[in-house]
């Protein structure tokens, strides 16, 4: 597992954060699931198919697994939630999901089997063979699939998407998985206030991340007071590297972020390059501008406008990124 997900998956594995996902997800906010109410599971799913004669067992590893236990009306309920994280867009999610859902599924089979035979409990013929009871139950499996991306989410988001045929009648005997998606860009932008820990504060920072216009964090509480933790993946996942400081576990984003942008103006403006003056390619301002990409993980093109370099001027710096990039490590292969 890579740094990149390590960080994430420690992340959200806290439990105001985990129940903040399903309490936007599956109540539009409304605070039903208690983070206290969670209990963590083991992540790694492994199950042999029955048969007892298989040689290879089914290992796969879920991102996160928990268990909401909760009283409603002197009743208990059960559930298993699970956040699969994703970088980046994938193409083959909802199979993906389907098997890890499956898989926990076919997990409480086993368990109950196992049970039994502990119990030596007496078993009819078909109840011994299924190693699952007649009024056996099992706990419901929910799983949200938490893009990290701020591109739109192109992929198939149902098991009916990625069949190569799109004959109606032969696809209603195909059961038609669908995954559950929580994705920056289809949040609208009222809804990131439902949000009640700092996560709220990571998806829209990723939604916006390329964008020069910066109104959308003006004047917000949220982002003068973020968490710590929320402020450093932030970093992490958008690759901006701005300066902030921490007091008291609390980071003010919104003022790092406008004194780096701001300085790499004004070392612009002192050496004579705004608005199209001193027309041409200039060592310095290249310096300039890959500063204020690495700080705020624009690209190229993002930077030159925010810096405000004249459109005739910017081809050559095109030419001379695309050149540097090519002497870099990082720059080699696909």
């Amino acid at each position: 597992m890579g740094k990149v997900d390590t960080e994430t998956r420690n992340y959200l594995n806290d439990s105001d954060r985990f129940a903040d996902a399903f309490i936007f997800f599956l109540y539009d906010g409304e605070y039903v699931i208690k983070p206290n109410f969670l209990h963590p599971l083991n992540t790694a799913e492994i199950v042999v198919p029955y048969g007892g004669g298989a040689k290879v067992a089914i290992h796969k590893e879920r991102d996160l697994l928990k268990i909401f236990a909760a009283m409603y009306d002197d009743k208990a309920a059960y559930c298993i939630l699970g956040i699969e994280s994703q970088t980046h867009i994938h193409y083959a999610m909802p199979v993906r999901s389907m098997l890890y859902d499956a898989l926990n599924y076919t997990n409480q089979v086993c368990e109950a089997e196992k049970s039994y035979c502990k119990a030596k409990k007496k078993l009819s013929r078909e109840e011994f063979l299924s190693g699952f009871c007649r009024n056996d139950k099992l706990m419901p499996v929910i799983t949200l699939t938490l893009c990290l991306s701020d591109m739109p989410w192109d992929a198939p988001t149902s098991m009916h998407e990625m069949m190569a045929t799109k004959d109606e009648h032969l696809l209603k005997f195909v059961p038609n998985y669908t995954i559950n998606l929580l994705s920056p860009a289809k949040i609208e932008e009222k809804d990131f206030d439902k949000f009640r820990s700092g996560l709220g504060s990571l998806l829209q920072f990723i939604r916006h991340r390329k964008d020069l216009d910066r109104s959308w964090m003006a004047g917000k509480k949220m982002f003068k007071e973020i968490d710590w933790e929320t402020a450093h993946l932030i970093k992490t996942l958008t690759g901006a590297k701005f300066p902030f400081k921490q007091k008291e576990g609390v980071v003010n984003m919104w003022e790092g972020w406008e004194m780096s942008i701001k300085q790499a103006r004004d070392d612009g403006y002192d050496n004579g390059y705004d608005n199209g003056y001193d027309s041409g390619y200039d060592n310095a301002k290249f310096e300039y501008l890959q500063n204020l990409m690495e700080t705020t993980g624009w690209d190229p093109s993002q930077a030159m406008k925010a810096l405000r370099i004249p459109e005739h001027d910017q081809d050559v710096y095109i030419k001379h990124f695309a050149e540097r990039t090519k002497q870099t490590p990082s720059g080699k292969g696909c």
